[in-house]
C-alpha cells in the first residue's frame, strides 16, 4: 500500500476516534493496514516527528539501526494532523475538479 494512503488512514481513524472514549488501535494495526510492522512503526515515528500525532514513545537499543516504538502504542491526532486531513481533502477535491474539467473540455 502507498505510504501516504497508510498515513491518511491512520490520521483519519485517529480523527474519528475523537468522538469515542477509547480508541480502537487494532483498526490501525500493521495487519489491518496491510504493511509490515517495521514500515508501520517508522511511519508512526515520522508522523510524531512532524507533529501530526503524539503519544508514542520511541527507543533505540545498541543493536537497533532505527528507532523503535515502545509499548503501549497510543497515538493521538494533533491539531497539525487535523489540518493535514483538511488540506489533503481540499487537494483531492481540486484534483477531481481539474480532472472533470479536463474530461469535459477537449485540449485542456
Amino acid at each position: 500500500m502507498d505510504n501516504f494512503k497508510v498515513i491518511y488512514r491512520i490520521l483519519k481513524h485517529l480523527e474519528a476516534s475523537l468522538d469515542y472514549p477509547e480508541t480502537d488501535y487494532e483498526a490501525i494495526s500493521p495487519f489491518r493496514l496491510n504493511v509490515t510492522r517495521e514500515r508501520w512503526e517508522q511511519l508512526l515515528i515520522m508522523l510524531q516527528d512532524e507533529g501530526y500525532i503524539k503519544g508514542i514513545v520511541t527507543a533505540r537499543n545498541l543493536s537497533d539501526v532505527k528507532r523503535r516504538i515502545a509499548e503501549p502504542i497510543t497515538p493521538v491526532i494533533t491539531l497539525k494532523g487535523l489540518e493535514y486531513l483538511v488540506e489533503n481533502t481540499k487537494i483531492k477535491k481540486a484534483a477531481g475538479l481539474l480532472k472533470g474539467v479536463k474530461d469535459t473540455i477537449p485540449g485542456f
